[in-house]
């Protein structure tokens, strides 16, 4: 599942990328929004170009709430551990889940990223668990990334966003080897049909099936430190490559 993602684009570089405004309301912006690593588990605000107002960006939080939910309790709200964070959503149940049935239609949206990183599970185990190893999948041409996600607009004026996942496919099937999903990625030319207002359930299915091919993408594993709580990992050396003899697929 995607709860890691990298967004190293100012605000000013990302309304030139999209030719687009962006709309901050009142809330305070650290850094532009700006993450070497940005760890969904934080719920961080990030950079999304919503539906409603397409040839914007504005910024929502990760982690999707409830429309009738109150933003600003968000940290109470996530202590239910059945909300899993709100940070990943199933494209399968897109049409059926309490969430997200009120948003695929009209809050759909894109969140803009230079990479995400995914877990891989090693066949060897460090005394008696599983050996865990982060890699970081990125455009072969550093192009951004536009992952697909469905947002909620909380009673109290938040936006807060999911990233939508599928089923693995063969190289992320490979790396992502235990639960076996990968996010769903627009590619370039299909970003203004999946936030055009006039789509029906088949036209968002379609898009969700034909989404970028994994043959643009390249992964390699990168520093366990990302999965530290004690050191800081946001930082611009995260991305670097690492091996790890316990790795026994290509990269």
């Amino acid at each position: 599942m995607c709860y890691s993602t990298r967004q190293t684009k100012t605000k000013q570089q990302l309304e030139l990328h999209f030719r687009a405004k962006a709309l901050t309301g009142e809330r305070e912006l650290e850094n532009d929004l700006v993450y070497y690593h940005a760890n969904g588990w934080n719920h961080p605000l990030m950079w999304i170009l919503p539906q409603e107002a397409p040839n914007t960006i504005t910024p929502a939080m990760w982690g999707i709430m409830p429309s009738k939910s109150v933003g600003a309790d968000y940290k109470e709200y996530f202590k239910n551990p059945r909300t899993f964070g709100g940070l990943n959503a199933k494209s399968e149940k897109l049409f059926d889940h309490f969430i997200y049935r009120y948003s695929w239609e009209h809050k759909r949206c894109i969140i803009p990223v230079d990479g995400f990183f995914e877990p891989h599970t090693t066949p060897v185990k460090v005394k008696g668990k599983p050996f865990k190893v982060p890699f970081y999948f990125k455009r072969k041409n550093d192009d951004p990334i536009y992952l697909a996600g469905i947002y909620t607009t909380t009673s109290d004026g938040w936006n807060t966003f999911t990233i939508l996942t599928k089923p693995a496919t063969p190289r992320f099937e490979e790396v992502h080897n235990d639960k076996k999903r990968r996010p769903v990625i627009i590619d370039d030319e299909s970003l203004g049909s999946w936030l055009f207002d006039g789509n029906d359930h088949s036209d968002v299915e379609q898009l969700m099936e034909d989404d970028l091919w994994e043959g643009e993408l390249e992964s390699y594993p990168v520093s366990k430190d990302l999965y530290s709580r004690t050191v800081d990992s946001n930082t611009k050396d995260i991305i670097k490559l690492t091996d790890y003899e316990e790795i026994k697929i290509e990269y």
